[in-house]
């Protein structure tokens, strides 16, 4: 029989806006279903104890927990860390009472949460996938490469659920050469960032907590602050990852709390912030702690800004 738990959930908890964290956010996702009407999700991943699959079905004011495969236990465990319930809100609410944008999105949006995998491997993947491309991109090399990589993820018995694809293995990955990756749309770059993380994983899932594995996260050529601020607030839950560098994230924080339509520059160089990274920082200071949040609170509740000129262009490195 496989294991089951059952979660009381707040009052307000958001289940497919937090849930949402685990997918991928262009195209299907091979390792996560995210049913919104139903309020469940289905998702495998690698843990200590072997494969697992994780099944989270809503009812009413519950959430309850089904695992399957060998890491069906881990999962369960901690399947209230991975739901976003251990996410403590508390320092934050002050801080949205004190600002009149913030207070409005947390009425808003105040069911949000913070998931906390645990895995930080399965996290760095598409982090790394999605460095300086657009999110198409990123999307179909991530599916090319567990379609690479392919180890199907356990299923209930009888065959319920759909059929999710495991996160690659990190010893799999690291014994790859780069080239391997290019049929993907993967140029060397990003190709061989993923091999270096790939040959720490086991450092990087050991780390206790998230300024340590940020810390061994940029140490590694080809890995700066917005892939680390990706990795870390997905798998430890930090509440303060900003991801420095975005495409969208600065422009979207200070227009919802300046109405200025465009954060600056988004030119930058080594040890000198992008003038747009720059502001929102600034903009963000009081929130310390919980700039992370804020900023998810603030692209989740509010409107972003208009859009001028032509969209960047979508790319194959596949055909180079």
């Amino acid at each position: 029989m496989s294991p089951h738990r059952t979660m009381p959930l707040p009052a307000r908890y958001d289940l497919a806006g937090t849930l949402g964290a685990l997918r991928g956010n262009h195209g299907p996702d091979p390792v996560a279903r995210l049913d919104r009407a139903a309020g469940e999700l289905w998702w495998a991943c690698r843990t200590p104890a072997g494969p697992g699959t994780l099944h989270l079905c809503r009812t009413g004011g519950e959430l309850h927990a089904s695992g399957y495969g060998p890491g069906a236990p881990w999962l369960v465990e901690h399947a209230d860390a991975i739901a976003g319930l251990r996410d403590d809100v508390a320092p934050f609410e002050p801080m949205a009472a004190a600002h009149p944008v913030l207070r409005r999105a947390w009425h808003a949006r105040g069911g949000l949460r913070l998931v906390r995998t645990g895995r930080v491997f399965a996290q760095a993947v598409p982090a790394v996938l999605g460095q300086k491309v657009t999110g198409r991109e990123a999307g179909a090399a991530y599916a090319a490469l567990l379609r690479h990589f392919g180890e199907p993820a356990p299923v209930p018995a009888g065959g319920a659920g759909p059929r999710l694809l495991l996160p690659p293995d990190p010893a799999a990955v690291a014994a790859t050469p780069y080239w391997v990756f290019h049929p993907f749309g993967l140029e060397q770059r990003r190709a061989q960032a993923l091999l270096r993380v790939a040959a720490v994983a086991a450092r990087l899932e050991a780390a206790p907590d998230a300024a340590a594995a940020t810390a061994l996260l940029t140490s590694l050529p080809g890995i700066g602050a917005w892939t680390a601020a990706e990795i870390v607030r997905v798998a430890y839950g930090d509440p303060d990852a900003v991801s420095v560098g975005d495409y969208h994230v600065p422009n979207h924080v200070v227009y919802a709390l300046t109405g200025a339509v465009r954060a600056g520059s988004r030119e930058s160089a080594p040890g000198r912030l992008a003038e747009a990274d720059a502001r929102m920082l600034a903009l963000l200071e009081p929130f310390r702690g919980q700039r992370g949040r804020a900023c998810q609170l603030l692209m989740a509740a509010s409107p972003a800004p208009p859009r001028f000129g032509p969209r960047m262009p979508v790319r194959s490195f596949a055909r180079y």
